[in-house]
């Protein structure tokens, strides 16, 4: 495992993280704690550091076994956790210094800590972004000791970059994938320029950038991936990287032919490729078992992809998948 500087935070992540949504079980499957325990021992064990999880994964169960686990472990391990989510409605107004001091508070409770290593504010709607109220709560929150540092989890480019207007943002998650390749036209180099942590996540595209999908592919009911195509529960581009899906499995085959070879299958040429820019900090694929954490790590240890494979990859991206993607997010 390679290790690189979280912008401003300073810490030495591992370049292969976790994210913890589906942690415990399959999206749309019940919360298994004992897996979710398995998984994430099994990540600290491959040299992980850097633990991504939400106040509203699995109603605060994903936080509280996060903590738990982490706390069992001499290593060093960052646990990050989201705040705003649980608002409702999900509004701009609901977007309170109030309220939110509220949710860390929980949060606090929920993993038994003194002090959050990281808090980012959840994909809140763009407004909010421009209501330094919002901001300047974590200042607060920091003197008091209850956080170290402020981040926050967009769905758009544009609110990243308003975002870091703010000097204690000191992180930005957001999604970045062959099939959503805009993050790195402006954002990146506005980010590396403030010093700004980049958490990528959605890297294989809920899957679809594993090149395992069909037509036939049949999805759990309550799995986002089935019932939120259209955003009927939030933002379409977290399910598919807001890619139709005959046209991603289209696509994916594409890149099966064109770059990914038998020793580098497409899951792993995809998460190389996000590696393959010095801007990120680390990516956070997530696991629901603990096999999947031994082959997501290999990445960090892959040679880059060629030049030539990167304007393959750029090119079928501008054919397939640009007027889907690019504008809208």
């Amino acid at each position: 495992m390679k290790y690189r500087t979280l912008g401003k935070t300073g810490w030495q992540v591992s370049e292969i993280s976790l994210g913890t949504w589906q942690v415990g079980g399959k999206w749309g499957e019940p919360f298994d704690e004992k897996n979710a325990e398995q998984v994430l021992h099994t990540a600290i064990d491959a040299g992980i550091n850097f633990i991504d999880t939400a106040d509203v994964y699995a109603d605060g169960r994903s936080e509280r076994t996060v903590a738990k686990v982490v706390k069992q472990r001499k290593e060093q391990v960052y646990i990050a956790t989201k705040c705003g989510r649980r608002l409702a409605p999900h509004t701009v107004e609901s977007y309170t210094p109030q309220s939110l001091r509220k949710f860390v508070e929980d949060s606090l409770k929920n993993t038994g800590l003194e002090t959050l290593d990281l808090v980012q504010l959840h994909c809140p709607p763009t407004p909010v972004y421009y209501r330094p109220e919002v901001f300047l709560l974590f200042d607060k929150l920091k003197e008091e000791g209850k956080v170290r540092f402020l981040g926050v989890s967009v769905e758009k480019v544009e609110e990243a970059i308003k975002a870091i207007e703010y000097p204690n943002v000191a992180t930005v998650q957001i999604i970045f994938n062959i099939f959503r390749q805009r993050p790195k036209d402006l954002f990146f180099h506005l980010a590396k320029e403030r010093n700004i942590g980049i958490i990528v996540r959605v890297p294989l595209a809920s899957g679809l950038l594993t090149g395992k999908f069909t037509k036939e592919t049949q999805f759990n009911s309550k799995d986002h991936r089935l019932v939120n195509r259209n955003g009927e529960l939030f933002d379409k581009g977290e399910t598919f990287s807001g890619v139709p899906y005959e046209i991603g499995i289209q696509a994916a085959e594409e890149l099966k032919r064109q770059i990914a070879t038998p020793e580098r299958p497409l899951a792993l040429t995809a998460l190389r490729w996000i590696l393959d820019f010095s801007e990120v900090g680390c990516v956070i694929p997530g696991a629901s078992r603990k096999e999947q954490i031994a082959q997501n790590i290999k990445a960090s240890d892959l040679p880059p992809l060629t030049s030539d494979e990167h304007k393959r990859a750029k090119e079928l991206y501008d054919k397939r998948i640009r007027p889907y993607v690019h504008y809208l997010w």
